[in-house]
């Protein structure tokens, strides 16, 4: 298994997020995992680590539906920074909506980023596997 430097978890339910860190943390080897109550906080984090030539996550959890930025928001933001290493973004959710469906599609086929759409629960068989390097 090779370890993974940052894992960050963009979700708004604090349920969720302590889920997500308990089962990285069985099950993945990483040296950090972060988590941010939104898109927006999440962003702008992302985009200072990138400003000042820090490590940006190798893999983000990301909810679709948060207050003040929602997930596609971010994905949306976050595409366009140019960071040239391939990140995993592991879109996290309950939505059985055909359009969180097309959204994904949309992103996936826009990035060069690999996007992933999993259903909400994610159990530690699943988390093993959507938290390789891109």
């Amino acid at each position: 298994m090779k370890k993974i430097s940052d894992i960050t978890i963009i979700d708004d339910d604090a349920i969720t997020v302590f889920g997500l860190r308990k089962l990285i943390s069985s099950s993945v080897e990483c040296e950090s995992i972060k988590s941010y109550d939104n898109g927006k906080i999440a962003l702008d984090a992302l985009t200072e680590f990138y400003n000042n030539n820090k490590q940006i996550p190798q893999v983000i959890f990301l909810d679709i539906n948060m207050p003040i930025m929602d997930g596609w928001e971010f994905l949306e933001a976050f595409i366009e920074l140019p960071i040239s290493n391939r990140i995993r973004i592991n879109i996290v959710t309950s939505s059985i909506d055909p359009f969180d469906q097309k959204q994904w599609e949309h992103y996936k086929s826009k990035s060069h980023h690999l996007i992933t759409f999993n259903q909400k629960p994610i159990d530690r068989n699943k988390i093993t596997e959507i938290t390789q390097v891109a």
